[in-house]
C-alpha cells in the first residue's frame, strides 16, 4: 500500500446503480462470516509454491517516472513494481502494523533524546545494490536530504517525516545507521521504504530525471529485464544475486491496459489477476472464468461526504450535525456495494478503517440515522418548515451536492441523499460537473456544499490525514476541503504524531477522531472492500488489504 498518500483520492465508488434494499439496522453483512477478512492472499508456505513460472500482472497505467518519491512517481502502479526491486525496510501485516524486513533490516531501535528521537538502523550486512555497493548511511543521508524540502529543486511528492530529520550518521560499523530527529515523530517506520541508492538522490537532476523510463540500480528478489515502451510492459526476472530466499517466480510481466479491458483479458487468460474494484459486472464475469477465484478483503480506502463548513448554511455546526443525522449511511453503503456480495458495515473513524489495528467507532449519535433528531436541531438553528422545505430569513435551506458527471455511483449517492434530506426539510440540488474539473474548480476553491469521494488509506494514518483536518491558515487549506478546524483538533493530532508508543498512539488518534466527529465536517460512509480476481493456484497474492507480501514468496501453488 502506498505510504503517506493522504493527498491522493478517488472521485467515484465505481459501483453500479442499486436500490436501498438489504439488511436492516444492526445487520452488518451479506455473507455468513459477518465481515471481510483483513487480507485474503491464499497464504502458502514456500515449500508448497512451485519454482518457476511467469506472473502476468496488469497495471492501470504505464508509468514513466520510476522514482516513487518524485511528484510524478507517487503512484500505485509504480509501487507495485518496485516492491520487488527496491529495499523496503518495513512491511505492514494485515492489521497495518509495520515490521522490519530481515533481508534489509536486522533491527530498528528508537530512543528519546531530549525533545527529539534517534533511530538506529542495523542493516543486513548481505544487502547490496546491483552495482555491488552495500546499503549504508550514504543512501539514508541522500534520501533524507532530498525529501527534506530544504532544496526546492527536488520535485518531491511529500516531505512528511523527512523534514523532521536533523542528521544522518554512520553508526559503530558500516552496517549501522543513526538518524536523529529534531522532534518526536510517530510514523518514523514509514520512512526509507522504498529506499533508493545515494546515486539516485545525490543531485536534483538525478532525482528528477534519472529514473525516467529506467531503473538503473536495484536491490531485491527481482531485477529489471526490460521496459518496453511499445508493448507497454515491464518485465522483471529473478535476481541471482539476491541474498534472501530466491524468488519462486521466474519473472513478472507487468502490462498496462485500460481497466475496462481487464475483465476480457482475464477471461481470455492473458493476465493472472485483476482488481475488480466495485464493478459488479466485472465480478460476475470473473466468477464465470474456469479455475478463477475472487479474493476479498477490507481495503485501506474509505468513502465519505465532505461538508463545506465555510458556506453560509453549513457554517452552523447544528445544521451540519442535522444533515449527518438525516443521512442514512447504511442505505448509501448498500446502494454502492450492491451486487458485490460483501458485508455492509459503516465506518466510524476518520483515521482507521474497520480492519485496521487501533480502529474504534467514535461516531456516537452522529453515526446513526435519526431524522427526528435532525429536525430538532434544525428547529433550534432557526430553520422553520414552510411547506416541503425549511426557510430562515427568507432563504430556503438548499445544499449543492457536487458530483463528477457520468459516474453512476456518485449520481446514485446524490439521489439517495436528496431523498433522505427532503424528509427533514432540506433541499439538495445535484450539480454534475466534468470529472476533470471536480477538484480544481469546485472542491479546492470551496465551490460546493457536499461532495463525495474516497480517501486512500495507508499503514500510517496520522501524518497524511493531518492536512485534511488541520485548521486552514489564510488562503491555504491544504487538503482541508471542509475549511474548518479547531485548536483542540490540531493539538490532539500533534500529540498523536509526536507519540512513539504504539498503544498510546491509538489512544491519542481516537481522541482526535472524537473531536473531529463533534466538528461534523466529514461524514465517513464505509471502508471500501477490495475484490481481486486471481488464478486459483496463485499463492501469497490477492486481496491484500494493508498486508505487504515479500515478492520472493509469490508464485503458483504446487498441485496436491
Amino acid at each position: 500500500m502506498n505510504r503517506l498518500l493522504g493527498a491522493l483520492l478517488l472521485l467515484a465508488a465505481t459501483a453500479p446503480l442499486g436500490g436501498c434494499g438489504g439488511p436492516g439496522p444492526g445487520e452488518t453483512t451479506t455473507r455468513a462470516s459477518g465481515r471481510l477478512p483483513a487480507s485474503d492472499v491464499n497464504p502458502t508456505p514456500r515449500d508448497h509454491v512451485r519454482n518457476g513460472g511467469t506472473l502476468r500482472w496488469p497495471l492501470p497505467e504505464f508509468p514513466a517516472q520510476w522514482n516513487f518519491n518524485d511528484v510524478n512517481g507517487t503512484k500505485g502502479s509504480v509501487e507495485q513494481v518496485i516492491q520487488g526491486l527496491l529495499p523496503h525496510l518495513m512491511r505492514a501485516d494485515d492489521k497495518a502494523v509495520p515490521h522490519p524486513v530481515p533481508e534489509y533490516l536486522r533491527s530498528a531501535e528508537l530512543r528519546r533524546r531530549g525533545n527529539g528521537q534517534v533511530v538506529t538502523y542495523r542493516l543486513n550486512p548481505g544487502a547490496r545494490w546491483s552495482d555491488g555497493r552495500s546499503l549504508g548511511y550514504r543512501d539514508f543521508a541522500a534520501q533524507a536530504h532530498a525529501l527534506s524540502g530544504r532544496d526546492p529543486r527536488y520535485e518531491v511528492s511529500t516531505v512528511t517525516g523527512y523534514r523532521q530529520i536533523q542528521r544522518v550518521e554512520q553508526g559503530a560499523d558500516p552496517h549501522t545507521v543513526k538518524v536523529t530527529f529534531a522532534g518526536t515523530y510517530a510514523d518514523w517506520r514509514s520512512l526509507f521504504s522504498p529506499l533508493y541508492p545515494a546515486t539516485a538522490y545525490s543531485t536534483p537532476a538525478a532525482f528528477n530525471t534519472g529514473w525516467v523510463d529506467r531503473m538503473p540500480v536495484t536491490a531485491g528478489p527481482f531485477e529489471l529485464q526490460k521496459i518496453d515502451q511499445t508493448a507497454k510492459t515491464v518485465t522483471v526476472v529473478r535476481d541471482p544475486a539476491w541474498w534472501g530466499p530466491p524468488a519462486k517466480l521466474d519473472r513478472i510481466v507487468y502490462r498496462a491496459m485500460d481497466t475496462s479491458a481487464m475483465p476480457g483479458a482475464f477471461a481470455s487468460n492473458e493476465i493472472d489477476l485483476m482488481d475488480i474494484g466495485l464493478d459488479a459486472g466485472a465480478l460476475h464475469r470473473a466468477q464465470a472464468v474456469p479455475g478463477a477465484v475472487v479474493r476479498r478483503a477490507g481495503g485501506p480506502d474509505w468513502r465519505h461526504f465532505t461538508f463545506n463548513a465555510a458556506g453560509p448554511i453549513l457554517s452552523d455546526p447544528r445544521v451540519r450535525r442535522a444533515v449527518m443525522l438525516g443521512i442514512d449511511r447504511r442505505a448509501i453503503a448498500r446502494s454502492d456495494l450492491s451486487g458485490l456480495d460483501v458485508p455492509i458495515q459503516t465506518l466510524g473513524n476518520h483515521f482507521y478503517v474497520n480492519t485496521q489495528d487501533g480502529y474504534q467507532d467514535n461516531s456516537a449519535e452522529l453515526g446513526g440515522y435519526d431524522p427526528a433528531g435532525a429536525r430538532r436541531l434544525l428547529d433550534q438553528a432557526g430553520w422553520a418548515r414552510h411547506g416541503k422545505y425549511r426557510e430562515k430569513d427568507g432563504r430556503t435551506l438548499a445544499l449543492r451536492f457536487v458530483i463528477p458527471a457520468g459516474v453512476p455511483s456518485s449520481e446514485q449517492e446524490g439521489e439517495l441523499t436528496r431523498a433522505l434530506l427532503e424528509r427533514i426539510g432540506v433541499r439538495v440540488d445535484i450539480d454534475a460537473v466534468p470529472a476533470d474539473d471536480v477538484f480544481d474548480h469546485y472542491v479546492t476553491p470551496g465551490n460546493f456544499d457536499i461532495v463525495p469521494f474516497s480517501w486512500l488509506g495507508t499503514s500510517f494514518p496520522v501524518s497524511p490525514m493531518k492536512a485534511v483536518f488541520a485548521r486552514p491558515r489564510g488562503d491555504s487549506v491544504q487538503q482541508n476541503y471542509a475549511r474548518a478546524g479547531t485548536a483542540a483538533i490540531d493539538a490532539a493530532m500533534d500529540r498523536a504524531i509526536a507519540e512513539i508508543d504504539p498503544a498510546r498512539i491509538h489512544v491519542l488518534v481516537n481522541e482526535a477522531d472524537r473531536l473531529i466527529w463533534r466538528q461534523a465536517t466529514v461524514l465517513p460512509l464505509y471502508q471500501r472492500p477490495q475484490l481481486v480476481a486471481v488464478r486459483g493456484d496463485l499463492a501469497n497474492m490477492g486481496a491484500r488489504g494493508f498486508y505487504e507480501p515479500g515478492y520472493q514468496d509469490i508464485g503458483f501453488a504446487s498441485p496436491g
